[in-house]
């Protein structure tokens, strides 16, 4: 096929606009926090950077490939990814107290961010293939049990946080797909009664102590409490305008846990004000909006489905993270979006991105016949 410029940058420009002030938005919160931080932290900005570059390389690689050819390789990523998954537990190291990253040397690398992407394959290529038959209890069990593996293994990291991402991704796609809500339901009932069985198995102190502190943060201020109750005094003291960059004090004098990360979105409230997050959320808005308009106007069974896929796993961190920097959630450690700092989060991320927008490319109506659907 001839090589065509016009062809090249067929893309969502909405979508890429509102992904390139989420991410300018996180670089400048990364760098403002810098300003004050240890040499360690000085250093988050300049390798954010360098994770942006990979992270668009990626993007630009899965937008230009026909997202139609991975799903010839939805098993092997499945595989690969409970493999991952399992070798974490033997040989990974523990940060913040779970023990799902490998040591690369030059950096650590989180396999259960890789796996979300690897599940999202396997449950579009899995569904798709079922798209002219009813989602019975014999298909939805399978693809709960598709979702189950990845799910356990991740809990044994112990990472509560990303295992819920897995099961929502599954949520999301098996209602798009048409499964009977009864059958969904039924089985989340039974997931959540085996999971308040086993809450002493599945939780470790720690992550009951978050719960409690959600649930009253004044119980232990400067304990399981102190994280929520930074967060929230940074977002009040942000007024409307926000104090400017670099003049946050509760993220300056490092009062503000986590401040690169996990509450990121309390730092930025507090440098931009309610101004600054409005805008935040908005292009967030604009991010989901559009991606859900892609996956209904694409014609390509397969490409709807990963992109609702992607859609709710980009929308529940978004939704939790921001929910329990305002203290409204629990403390799921739960990064967000473009914004938080993290070299895996952030390549996925973009790997995601762009299987949305060689979806958007190629999967338009009127863009190919039904026969030339990859099958």
């Amino acid at each position: 096929m001839k090589f065509s410029f016009a062809n090249f940058l067929k893309i969502d420009w909405i979508l890429f606009f509102a992904v390139a002030f989420l991410t300018a938005s996180g670089l400048l919160a990364i760098y403002s926090l810098s300003i004050s931080s240890s040499e360690e932290g000085a250093n988050n900005f300049q390798k954010q950077l360098i994770y942006l570059s990979v992270g668009l390389v990626f993007f630009l690689f899965f937008y230009l490939v026909d997202h139609r050819v991975w799903k010839n390789y939805s098993k092997f990523f499945y595989i690969s990814g409970l493999a991952l998954l399992a070798l974490v537990l033997v040989f990974g190291i523990t940060v913040r107290g779970t023990s799902g990253w490998f040591d690369l040397g030059v950096a650590n690398f989180q396999p259960v961010e890789l796996v979300k992407i690897f599940l999202i394959i396997y449950l579009a290529d899995y569904l798709s293939r079922k798209r002219n038959k009813k989602l019975g209890f014999k298909e939805l069990g399978f693809s709960f049990f598709i979702m189950l593996l990845p799910v356990v293994l991740v809990l044994r990291q112990p990472d509560f946080g990303s295992a819920s991402i897995l099961v929502v991704i599954w949520l999301f796609m098996v209602f798009f797909a048409g499964a009977n809500k009864k059958l969904v339901i039924s089985l989340i009932a039974v997931g959540l009664i085996g999971f308040i069985a086993g809450w002493n198995i599945f939780l470790q102190d720690y992550q009951k102590d978050r719960i409690h502190a959600f649930l009253n943060p004044q119980n232990d201020p400067l304990g399981s409490g102190y994280n929520v109750i930074q967060s929230m005094v940074a977002i009040g003291s942000g007024g409307l305008t926000g104090k400017g960059i670099g003049y946050g004090s509760q993220s300056q004098l490092n009062f503000l846990p986590e401040k690169h990360t996990d509450f990121v979105f309390a730092a930025i409230a507090e440098e931009s004000g309610f101004l600054g997050t409005s805008l935040v959320l908005f292009f967030f808005w604009v991010l989901l909006f559009k991606m859900n308009k892609i996956a209904l106007n694409s014609k390509d069974y397969f490409g709807k489905l990963l992109v609702m896929g992607i859609f709710g796993m980009l929308f529940f961190q978004i939704v939790i993270n921001v929910g329990m920097n305002l203290g409204i959630i629990p403390v799921a450690g739960i990064s967000l979006p473009f914004l938080s700092y993290g070299g895996s989060f952030l390549i996925v991320t973009f790997i995601a991105l762009g299987l949305v927008m060689s979806v958007y490319k190629r999967g338009k109506k009127g863009n190919f016949a039904p026969d030339e659907i990859m099958e």
